[in-house]
């Protein structure tokens, strides 16, 4: 499989307007192509290939008009050309139903939050003997490694995000020989809010709540950022504070989902989730917290992990009533409002606690074997036996010097 290690990057200030350039060209490039298409289709002309984009770029590149964009890689051109037509190719597999709908393309700015330009082997990048990286027409740049790479990366992409910080994500091959070691334990997962995540075997992991406890760092800069001039010098220093305290609460939060799902999958042979409808959740009044945990992140690290390491990742549909049925008999007791984290089973009688209930249910839905005991938080009443009822007259307490074996006066 595929994976993409990221890593920070230092440029210098040439280093920089290197990159700089070359984002505006990649950009240009592919807003060009795209106007291409739409002035064809407007005119109502058959869609324009993406061989026939390529010589039109050649023949762009020799105006005046477009002369700059020698200045840069050819292959970063050709790049973006690819990512319209995958922009384009999404946008019409939306349409078929073959994934998620998704709009169509636009025109990209130099105001965006992301910029990104992509390397492939055609352009000649190494990784020199010191652990630069060296880019063409770039030079070579300062890279922080903090792990190393499993195997030759195909391609390198250099981004710079909202927070004016660059990063070089390679992406790279790897084989079976991460496959860990075969174990028992398989597990069901409840995600919530007030914790973050509940396993069937009774383990709770609490919820961070990274935006929350940020929230009054974030209102100061973004207070301060309101109070500034559009287009002047201290507006841009207050946007990128206010985009670098958003970079750390993503930052620390994608950190929590990666030991989190680590260690999940290191402990367990199988692992089963709920698939959340967080595009409803996030329509309610709980929207914020909801995107502060990052359900859909955990999720998808959970799913590619687990192929990596060699475990069974299961996802059961957002229909099924978790909540509802009691995982040791079970029988289906009906909706519960959400300030009800303890229930009582009408027909066992076994107090479940909501959430490792819920996560029981999950297991069990998926097809893996798991025990309903980690639902059970205590026994339910069991009626005494008939020759134990009643009152007991109370024993005579003995006094002190007796216990002590002192004769009494």
């Amino acid at each position: 499989m595929q994976l993409r290690y990221s890593f920070r990057v230092y440029p210098s200030a040439g280093q920089r307007s290197a990159l700089a350039r070359a984002f505006g060209c990649a950009r240009v490039v592919f807003n060009d192509a795209l106007r291409v298409r739409e002035e064809a289709r407007a005119a109502g002309l058959p869609f324009v290939t993406s061989a026939e984009l390529s010589k039109h770029l050649t023949a762009v590149k020799k105006t005046p008009e477009r002369a700059w964009l020698g200045e840069v890689s050819a292959v970063i051109l050709q790049q973006s050309l690819r990512d319209l037509d995958t922009a384009y190719r999404n946008f019409f597999d939306g349409l078929k139903g073959k994934r998620p709908r998704m709009g169509a393309p636009r025109l990209k700015s130099k105001r965006d939050n992301r910029q990104s330009i992509r390397f492939t082997a055609n352009a000649a990048w190494r990784i020199t003997p010191g652990g630069k990286l060296r880019l063409p027409k770039i030079g070579d740049l300062k890279v922080k490694w903090s792990r190393t790479l499993p195997s030759t990366p195909t391609t390198v992409t250099v981004v710079r995000d909202a927070a004016g910080r660059y990063f070089a994500s390679f992406v790279v091959e790897t084989d079976a020989s991460e496959v860990l070691p075969e174990t028992t334990p398989e597990v069901g997962i409840d995600l919530g809010l007030g914790h973050f995540a509940v396993l069937s075997d009774g383990t709770k992991a609490d919820s961070p709540r990274f935006l929350r406890r940020a929230e009054k760092r974030l209102k100061k800069t973004q207070r301060a950022l309101s109070r500034t001039e559009k287009g002047s010098r201290n507006r841009n220093k207050a946007r990128l504070k206010v985009a670098r305290a958003h970079a750390r609460v993503a930052d620390a939060r994608r950190e929590f989902h990666h030991h989190l799902s680590t260690r999940i999958i290191r402990e367990n042979q199988a692992v089963a989730v709920e698939d959340l409808a967080v595009k409803g959740l996030a329509r309610t009044r709980l929207a914020k917290s909801v995107h502060d945990a990052g359900w859909s992140a955990f999720v998808t690290m959970l799913e590619y992990k687990a192929a990596r390491y060699g475990r069974t990742f299961v996802k059961i549909g957002w229909f099924e009533p978790t909540s509802q049925v009691c995982s040791r008999c079970g029988v289906k007791d009906g909706p519960k409002p959400l300030n009800v984290r303890e229930w009582t089973c009408k027909e066992c009688g076994a107090v479940l606690d909501r959430d490792i209930n819920a996560a029981v249910n999950i297991a069990k839905a998926a097809g893996l074997a798991v025990s309903a005991c980690g639902a059970q938080v205590r026994p339910g009443l069991v009626p005494a036996p008939r020759s134990a009822a009643g009152t007991h007259p109370k024993r005579p307490t003995q006094p002190v010097w007796e216990q002590a074996g002192i004769p009494g006066l």
